[in-house]
């Protein structure tokens, strides 16, 4: 494998982000190799990928392994936790509203990887270990990986996260920045259903998320200050879940059986460029955000889906896969969808840790309060963040592929 064959593309890294990557570009009639360890087989995370994202997983062939592991989101209620004398009312998204059955599904990431490692081996090379050097030439990219085996490709993919060391080798910079936040992550029983809904608390110390799974579980993503979460940390189950209990306000009745809880602090990070001397960069390499709305996954499966239409574009018409055509492409197609979704999940923690002085918090109670009474509005928030307008690539088409509608027997 190691010998003169230059591949059309090369994707660093095989987190889910690399494996969509990977598959997109295979798919599209790249010759593609993907290079990486396998990830992390105990990841007891879930990712809620939208409806655009699902119908990529449905193209790369993957969905129905994962089908049945997943669970819908059939709504998003954001409820304003904060305690100012501007408390928003309570809004209730429904995908029913919008013409659909579900926004998108929440997916355990072991399953996503096991389905996308599943799909990779049969369809490109693929090379288990980790990259030790990347040159880059005027005409192609050498990597070397552990072992001494070396490859050449016209195009690489920066898919080896926020740390990302091929990112480096282009040259390509980042914008850094933290909060006063960590985020505790673990799954749960209940007692009473969660209907499909997805419910969001937006507190003063930031956002707490419980994301429905199978049966009477979900998932918990509880953001508040580093101190606070320090001492949620330290307590035992029994002392957790009362104060969850608490903070949901008996929504979900009693809680048990917690799986073992982790926690991390809050930051951000974007690439200054997207693409520069033959290296794109995606996933993590490219963006940083809290796990706030669910979109760092659903941006990577933009970035996956744009990366694979621009190059097959490139290899059909016989243009250079790594050229500047090419990148000045890519970073054209992406950097507006995210810029945007950065800097939304930016203002809205932001706002929520200033809740604090009158103007924000006014400003926040009175934009819930228009979408809480206008339907109409509601409908386009939803069909934005299903089918967002500054990135529509073909796999992941509003015509050729949307969320299931409500005549489909999908169930």
């Amino acid at each position: 494998m190691a010998g003169q064959q230059i591949f059309d593309v090369t994707v660093i890294g095989a987190g889910p982000a690399g494996l969509i990557a990977a598959a997109a570009c295979a798919r599209s009639g790249l010759d593609t190799l993907l290079i990486g360890p396998p990830a992390n087989s105990e990841d007891r995370r879930t990712s809620a990928l939208f409806g655009g994202s699902i119908e990529l997983l449905k193209k790369l062939d993957v969905w129905p392994e994962l089908r049945d592991r997943s669970e819908p989101i059939g709504g998003i209620r954001i409820v304003d936790g904060s305690t100012s004398l501007f408390r928003a009312p309570e809004v209730l998204f429904e995908a029913r509203e919008a013409g659909f059955e579900a926004f998108g599904y929440n997916i355990p990431n072991m399953a996503l990887t096991k389905a996308l490692e599943a799909v990779c081996g049969p369809s490109m090379t693929r090379v288990p270990t980790g990259v030790t050097s990347v040159k880059i030439g005027a005409d192609e990219v050498e990597l070397t990986v552990a072992g001494d085996g070396v490859f050449h490709a016209r195009l690489a993919v920066a898919a080896d996260g926020r740390a990302s060391a091929t990112r480096a080798a282009a040259g390509i910079e980042v914008s850094s920045w933290t909060y006063p936040q960590s985020a505790i992550i673990t799954m749960f029983h209940h007692q009473r259903r969660h209907r499909d809904i997805s419910t969001e608390l937006h507190r003063p110390a930031g956002p707490l998320t419980v994301v429905p799974g199978p049966g009477l579980t979900s998932h918990l993503v509880w953001i508040d200050s580093r101190e606070e979460v320090e001492r949620l940390m330290g307590l035992d189950d029994a002392a957790f879940g009362r104060e969850l209990g608490q903070a949901l306000q008996g929504l979900l009745g009693s809680l048990s059986n917690f799986s073992p809880r982790q926690s991390f602090p809050l930051s951000g990070q974007t690439a200054r460029s997207l693409a520069k001397n033959r290296v794109v960069v995606a996933g993590e390499a490219a963006h940083v955000i809290p796990p706030i709305g669910a979109q760092g996954l659903n941006l990577s499966c933009r970035d996956a889906a744009t990366l694979a239409e621009i190059a097959s574009d490139a290899k059909r018409s016989g243009a250079d896969i790594g050229g500047e055509e090419t990148l000045s492409r890519y970073e054209s197609a992406r950097r507006a969808d995210i810029g945007t979704r950065v800097f939304a999940v930016d203002l809205l923690n932001r706002s929520l840790l200033s809740s604090y002085i009158p103007g924000v918090s006014l400003a926040r109670g009175l934009g819930l309060f228009a979408l809480a009474s206008s339907p109409a509005l509601r409908s386009r928030v939803m069909r934005e963040g299903i089918l967002p307008a500054a990135s529509n690539p073909l796999m992941m088409s509003a015509e050729e592929i949307s969320p299931p509608r409500l005549d489909e027997q999908t169930r």
